[in-house]
């Protein structure tokens, strides 16, 4: 049995098609991402699998529980982080920690060993206001808060947004801990380094799934040439690129363009037959592709 299993779900708000025959499943105690840019329907698919709203069509399960028919059940056996702080922001880390407790029954104490290892980063802060709280305090908090009551999948929702670099490294830490646990979790993230960091990935755009597979797989089953570019000028070179008939693709990435190419050419013979003048002095560079680069050409093939 899947922990959560997703079955052409679809949800249209007005005229917008949210979520578009979303279909994939989760093994329990796997770690999986849903990888993409901000609205493409990530959050709307985490609040119809936490029960929070409907879906106009498809089926889904979590835990084994239906989200319509078995919604009490799924919300006494699931953890829910959303894309944005929703503690009181009026009440101490301690007092929010003590009401999300009463609320499932249970005491920090029961489940301390699950939570330790982040409350004792809390600790010193557990008389302050949650809204007072740094932002990857906060996240500690809100993360506690989701484990209090030992939850058997976890939704974590953009949990690294808005957060420094130090905190994004900590709380993925957190999660290959709790996995080790044997928790499911379903994280969300917009940031394309993190999908290594999962067991398996789901990349979404535009409300659709474009491909499912570990990170690995999904690096290794992309083809196509792929070079790194650097010029002094790069949105010159990048407009010149475009013309030439080797090119499939090409995008900025940092100080370099990744350029995608539809042919199997060599950079000497690249530097030869395109680069000579203006564009001499251009680096070129053949390179690995990277989870954004798979990501990019799927969304272009699927427009």
């Amino acid at each position: 049995m899947f922990s959560i299993a997703v079955e052409n779900i679809s949800k249209t708000y007005g005229k917008v098609r949210a979520l578009q025959d979303v279909s994939f499943s989760v093994a329990p105690g796997e770690l999986f991402g849903l990888i993409g840019p901000d609205g493409a329907g990530k959050s709307t698919l985490f609040r119809i699998l936490t029960t929070l709203i409907l879906a106009d069509s498809g089926s889904a399960s979590v835990a084994g529980n239906a989200v319509v028919k078995a919604y009490k059940n799924i919300r006494k056996t699931i953890g829910y982080m959303p894309g944005t702080f929703s503690l009181y922001q009026d009440l101490t880390v301690q007092e929010n920690l003590d009401f999300f407790a009463a609320i499932f029954g249970t005491s920090i104490q029961e489940n301390y060993a699950l939570i330790k290892d982040i409350y004792v980063q809390l600790e010193p802060f557990k008389d302050r206001f949650a809204g007072k709280l740094s932002g990857g305090m906060k996240q500690k908090l809100a993360l506690c808060c989701a484990l209090i009551h030992k939850p058997t999948v976890l939704f974590l929702d953009e949990p690294t947004t808005g957060v420094d670099a130090v905190s994004r490294v900590e709380f993925w830490e957190m999660l290959k801990k709790l996995k080790q646990k044997g928790i499911t979790i379903l994280v969300s993230t917009p940031y394309m380094d993190e999908a290594s960091l999962c067991d398996r990935i789901a990349l979404i755009q535009s409300g659709k799934i474009l491909s499912i597979n570990t990170p690995q797989k999904l690096i290794t089953d992309f083809k196509a040439p792929l070079l790194a570019l650097k010029h002094k000028d790069p949105y010159q070179l990048l407009q010149y690129v475009r013309t030439l008939p080797i090119t499939d693709s090409i995008l900025p990435f940092g100080a370099y363009l990744h350029w995608v190419l539809n042919d199997t050419i060599s950079v000497d013979e690249i530097q030869r037959t395109y680069f000579h003048k203006q564009y001499s002095s251009t680096e070129i560079a053949v390179i690995e592709p990277s989870v954004e680069d798979v990501f990019l050409a799927l969304s272009k093939d699927s427009n």
